[in-house]
């Protein structure tokens, strides 16, 4: 079983935020938007993957790095500490993926120095969130692998097999890049979504979600968040980085669906709408997609999840 030496005892609302990207102007909007919410920094929680798409690696180091949130390793994190050649992301070879993170990973290995790497290499793979009624696991892709894609389509399956690896009551996710709450078997799995990139629905939003307990219940807010995208596509153009990904921070998509499942490729450019739900730990019989609201009975049936 899965456990973490490091716990983030919550007395209060938990800011959850996935994937900087590199993408200065993004992070900074999350992070002023956690002082504006009144959530501490101490409450503040990064999924990992702080250099990747965007222009400016070594600014985001440094502004999460002063930052005091808690962060864990994410593959990128980890590839950059270990002098690696690529991003370790696992897209397939040959895909349009692969060859455009070569150009971005590229970069954030030129900029980045050696007390940088040896701060991201200290980064701990996983923390638990306790909220009193409830402990979960905060990893990157899963539990058994950190570049592991895990959507909201995902078999369930896969996500039982996963969190029977924890003792915790649910996971935190990254890496995926879309942003889904999931109850499989009465245990949560909770994806933010990424502060760097747009969740390919057609707008340049990114998302954030905050955790807290009222009355029993752990309620899951999705959040999005407006910031300076042109900006951040100034830096992207000044590092010399292709123009796809730039592109998609203003138009919402993502330049491609090559690691997507079928039912979110064919959900590319539909707009997801914020929303709030509320998960009761210990029904062992619940098993549920609880948002997007897109995701349909259909969807949830074929990624083999329960009727609620």
């Amino acid at each position: 079983m899965t456990r973490s030496a490091d716990v983030l005892t919550a007395m209060g609302p938990v800011l959850i935020f996935g994937g900087p990207y590199s993408n200065l102007q993004a992070t900074a909007a999350v992070l002023d938007e956690a002082k504006r919410l009144g959530v501490p920094a101490d409450h503040v929680v990064c999924t990992g993957d702080l250099a990747a798409y965007c222009g400016s690696p070594v600014e985001t180091i440094d502004l999460v790095r002063a930052s005091g949130i808690n962060v864990i390793a994410g593959n990128c994190d980890e590839q950059l500490a270990n002098n690696a050649e690529d991003c370790g992301c696992g897209f397939g070879d040959g895909t349009q993926c692969d060859r455009l993170s070569a150009a971005w990973f590229a970069h954030a290995s030129a900029a980045t120095d050696r007390a940088r790497r040896d701060w991201l290499g200290g980064l701990p793979p996983r923390i638990t969130i306790d909220l009193g009624i409830a402990r979960l696991l905060v990893i990157h892709g899963s539990i058994s692998r950190i570049n592991q894609f895990v959507f909201a389509t995902t078999a369930v399956e896969a996500k039982r097999a996963e969190l029977a690896l924890t003792d915790c009551d649910g996971v935190v996710g990254g890496h995926c890049g879309l942003p889904f709450t999931e109850i499989v078997d009465g245990r949560l799995w909770h994806n933010a979504g990424v502060a760097g990139m747009p969740a390919n629905d057609g707008t340049p939003r990114v998302w954030f979600s905050l955790l807290r307990v009222d009355s029993g219940d752990v309620i899951i807010e999705h959040r999005s968040l407006d910031y300076d995208y042109g900006a951040a596509q100034t830096a992207m153009s000044e590092a010399g980085l292709p123009a796809e990904y730039r592109s998609s921070l203003a138009s919402g998509n993502w330049p491609n669906c090559d690691v997507l499942p079928a039912f979110e490729t064919a959900m590319q450019g539909r707009r997801l709408e914020p929303g709030s739900v509320g998960w009761r730990p210990g029904d062992a019989t619940h098993c549920e997609i609880l948002w997007p609201e897109i995701v349909t009975a259909e969807a949830r049936k074929g990624a083999g999840c329960c009727a609620s």
